[in-house]
């Protein structure tokens, strides 16, 4: 008791200090740059995938398609199936679909942000408007489900992979969470809303896409559960949620991080600190998600002493100093990371880590490369607050 005691009283003491991020550090450190993204966001129209075709894709008009990043024609073969060229993007794949929806997420966070820093509930109704085209018009809504996602040229009209795309949809349904408790949703729409995450869900845990990307053993197996445990939140799938946190302990955690908090699975790949970034950030959001007084994630460690606090300290380093990272660089966009990644003020929180959150704010909030943007789906973590 006593330890809980002193450990409450230096939290409170760091927060007072202004040493502890929380939603009034957050707003007091970044408030311009959270209006900046809230103004543009108010004079963004809805647009969803409907306004999108590709013809090669399988599905109708309201699917979701993309394609797989790293394959390409067969130079002695052009008409051939597509070839692989690991980490290594083609510029001439269907992208819109990507596209389109990385755009509805950031304004539905920004949206989301401007209220909470001003609570002006013009930004939420406008936020409404969005959420209502993607998610329950009949004329432009999104089928919930992801059979035509990274499909490949000659080889497979969608997978499973697929599926780590609708990690767009994180800061959409935490937006969603924010405009219910603030009761401008009104009944018929937040139904809509509901159901329409609870068809997709459905399909994430039923569908064999679905189970194959929950299996993967990598940072796809790590957004599998990341997505549903946001998606179940809100829908209030409790036998979801304490899936995914079991996922967490008895699978994400022991099966990909190494014991000095490495993760050798993304360390192996052509881009491995963008990967290791990357499968950080993701974990650190399914703590952040999941974490409860009783069962506290960030601090969970497994019999071999994996752990958050292990994970975060290994990366530490390289994000304050990249040039000190011993392993291959990436073959694309090594010069455009790392960014505000959010594992740092997530963890400068949960662990009260005051270094973590001054290098956070130090490190640049609003990226414009469009693959640093793809690969950072929690772009305003003062909603996550």
């Amino acid at each position: 008791m006593r330890y809980f005691v002193w450990s409450l009283l230096l939290y409170i003491s760091m927060v007072a200090q202004g040493q502890v991020p929380d939603v009034q550090q957050l707003l007091k450190d970044t408030r311009p740059a959270i209006m900046r993204r809230a103004q543009w966001a108010l004079q963004q129209s809805p647009q969803t995938i409907t306004a999108f075709h590709c013809e090669r894709s399988a599905g109708g008009l309201h699917d979701f398609y993309s394609e797989g990043d790293y394959w390409w024609p067969d130079p002695v073969h052009p008409d051939s199936p597509y070839i692989q060229r690991d980490g290594q993007t083609n510029p001439d794949n269907f992208v819109a679909h990507r596209q389109v929806m990385i755009r509805f997420s950031r304004i539905m966070g920004a949206l989301a942000a401007g209220y909470i820093a001003t609570r002006d509930n013009t930004y939420l109704q406008h936020a409404l408007l969005h959420a209502r085209a993607w998610l329950e018009d009949p004329a432009t809504r999104m089928t919930p489900s992801l059979l035509y996602a990274q499909a490949i040229k000659g080889r497979a009209t969608g997978r499973g992979i697929g599926i780590i795309d609708t990690i767009q949809l994180m800061e959409v349904v935490q937006a969603l969470r924010i405009m219910e408790a603030a009761g401008v949703i009104p009944d018929r729409d937040l139904q809509a809303f509901k159901n329409w995450f609870q068809e997709y869900l459905q399909w994430l845990t039923t569908h064999p896409y679905g189970k194959d990307e929950m299996n993967a053993a990598n940072n796809h197996g790590t957004c599998w559960v990341m997505q549903v445990a946001a998606f179940a939140r809100f829908t209030g799938d409790q036998p979801l949620l304490t899936f995914c946190s079991e996922r967490y302990k008895t699978v994400l955690l022991p099966m990909q991080m190494a014991e000095d908090g490495s993760f050798p699975r993304e360390l192996k790949r052509t881009k491995p600190y963008g990967y290791s970034l990357f499968n950080l950030d993701a974990m650190s959001a399914i703590c952040q998600l999941l974490s409860t007084t009783g069962n506290n994630l960030w601090q969970y460690t497994t019999d071999k002493g994996c752990s958050m606090v292990k994970g975060i300290a290994f990366m530490f380093p390289y994000v304050k100093n990249k040039q000190t990272w011993p392993y291959a660089q990436d073959v694309m966009y090594w010069h455009n990371w790392p960014v505000a990644q959010p594992f740092l003020v997530f963890g400068a929180a949960a662990l009260h880590q005051t270094d973590y959150y001054r290098l956070w704010l130090s490190l640049d909030q609003d990226p414009a490369t469009e693959e640093v943007i793809r690969n950072l789906p929690i772009r305003n973590p003062l909603i996550w607050f």
